[in-house]
């Protein structure tokens, strides 16, 4: 493409052959931000002609997944556009049509041969230690295709190819690389690398991200534009993503799961797409944290890696915690009551006053949702909700300094004055400032662990909590004086 004035036109084209991760995602994210950055077109397109491996519910399962992280599309199989169909199973008649230009002009074929007599053709090359071509068998009068066998391409030219990639710059390959493809299969459906060349051409797109896979496919494809005498899209080759270690590429047994598992965990789209445009890309500078509106202001193809990024886990956690602090306060309650499990919503003092009250402090303490539900297990969010059962001995700060014979009886008198300290204060002057002014002179006398722990373990009944005045502010006056007369009778018993 030599103009530089022509509209951007870029897609992302899945097949519907399972769940999306977060590789196709990234290719998906790049050509939509480098679209939308140059007032241009993003199209989703549906590469489903391989009918063996389609699987049920992929496509809305690619259209959710997209949705989910903020990328939106111009056209596309939901919303339609100048160009439908955008599956390819609905365009079979474009596909004969190019492909009868070719058996035209004698560059294509039908293939007569049965899968034992490749086999053959294949096991001879082996003994004569040669890469296998199809082209060395080339049948001299194919039959008329008919559309029942499979159609191949004629490579026109034998030769070395040398193009420009944008982000890999100059790319050759010789004629090792040409062999002739099929470009429609025996059932009728065209192949990816027929099928996206007339895709692509006939709805204008004008960039091709994929990943670097497939380069070696290159020159075929550019044997096929010059024989069908139709111009190229510029390519952009993207890194792979790599696994943990960056040893390897990322695959399902690294971590490479289904896209919308990372929703279920509690990770926010715009950490998700911050985290992504990072793996193979940067713009330069220190700065790690962005917005989507950031990332498509900055997006340059030119500062897209040429090597692989990792998927690092810990440094999504990272990010995923920073944009939880950048929500409203509005949005971060309504992050954690989403994520919130039934069992703390049916506990009997559950309130949507307490999740609020507690929310900044869940926050300083999770990176998703994976760890909002280890804190429900390790018994860190149901006393909020819920009287804490404990034995008395719990309540007794470790270096206490009250005498072992009489420490039930010391021990209830100092937490009944507390309670009488606290029924002075009024209801909407509870809060953790004057409940620590209204305590600390009397702690300060009785030493302050045998009051202040006790007073904690009685509110919380776990030996890592807040401190008491926070959590005798998110309890409230009744609620806390109520606790604390629980463990008086405890001490009682």
């Amino acid at each position: 493409m030599n103009n530089p004035n022509k509209k951007i036109i870029t897609r992302f084209a899945p097949s519907p052959t399972g769940f999306v991760h977060v590789g196709n995602i990234r290719t998906a994210l790049y050509a939509w931000a480098f679209a939308k950055k140059n007032n241009g077109t993003f199209i989703l397109r549906i590469e489903d002609t391989d009918k063996a491996r389609e699987v049920e519910g992929s496509i809305e399962h690619v259209i959710a997944s997209l949705k989910w992280i903020g990328i939106e599309w111009n056209e596309g199989p939901d919303i339609g556009g100048p160009n439908a169909s955008y599956k390819q199973s609905e365009r079979l008649e474009s596909y004969i049509k190019y492909a009868k230009i070719l058996i035209d002009k004698g560059l294509a074929y039908s293939d007569p041969y049965t899968e034992e007599e490749v086999e053959a053709f294949r096991n001879k090359a082996d003994e004569e230690k040669r890469p296998f071509l199809y082209r060395d068998h080339r049948p001299e009068n194919p039959p008329i295709w008919d559309g029942k066998k499979p159609l191949r391409f004629k490579v026109p030219n034998i030769k070395s190819y040398e193009w420009e990639d944008m982000v890999r710059g100059h790319l050759k390959a010789g004629p090792e690389a040409l062999d002739d493809f099929i470009l429609i299969k025996g059932d009728g459906y065209p192949t990816y690398n027929f099928a996206h060349i007339i895709d692509d051409f006939e709805m204008g797109v004008t960039h091709i991200m994929r990943g670097d896979e497939f380069i070696s496919s290159t020159p075929k494809f550019l044997s096929l534009y010059e024989a069908l005498e139709i111009e190229r899209p510029e390519f952009v080759m993207l890194p792979p993503i790599m696994g943990q270690g960056g040893k390897k590429k990322l695959g399902k047994r690294d971590g490479a799961k289904d896209f919308l598992e990372y929703e279920n965990e509690g990770y926010l789209p715009e950490a998700m797409m911050n985290f992504l445009a990072f793996i193979g890309w940067n713009p330069g500078g220190d700065k790690e944290i962005i917005t989507p509106e950031q990332f498509v202001n900055i997006f340059d193809i030119k500062q897209i890696h040429i090597s692989g990024g990792q998927f690092n886990e810990e440094k999504l956690d990272w990010i995923n915690h920073e944009h939880l602090k950048l929500l409203s306060i509005d949005k971060q309650i309504e992050y954690i009551s989403k994520y919130l499990p039934e069992n703390i919503k049916n506990l009997p003092n559950f309130s949507t006053k307490i999740v609020e009250n507690i929310t900044p402090i869940i926050l300083e303490r999770i990176r998703n949702a994976k760890d909002l539900i280890e804190m429900v297990k390790n018994g860190d969010l149901a006393y909020y909700f819920s009287q804490p059962i404990y034995k008395k001995d719990s309540l007794f700060f470790k270096s206490s300094k009250i005498p072992q014979e009489n420490k039930y009886e010391i021990l209830s008198k100092y937490i009944i004055d507390a309670v009488s300290l606290f029924e002075d204060i009024s209801n909407s002057d509870f809060n953790k400032e004057n409940i620590k002014n209204k305590i600390w002179e009397y702690a300060e006398k009785v030493g302050r662990g045998d009051i202040l722990w006790p007073m904690r373990f009685a509110l919380s009944g776990q030996d890592k909590s807040p401190d008491p005045f926070i959590l005798a502010e998110i309890l409230g006056k009744d609620e806390t004086i109520n606790r604390l007369n629980n463990a008086i009778a405890t001490l009682k018993i």
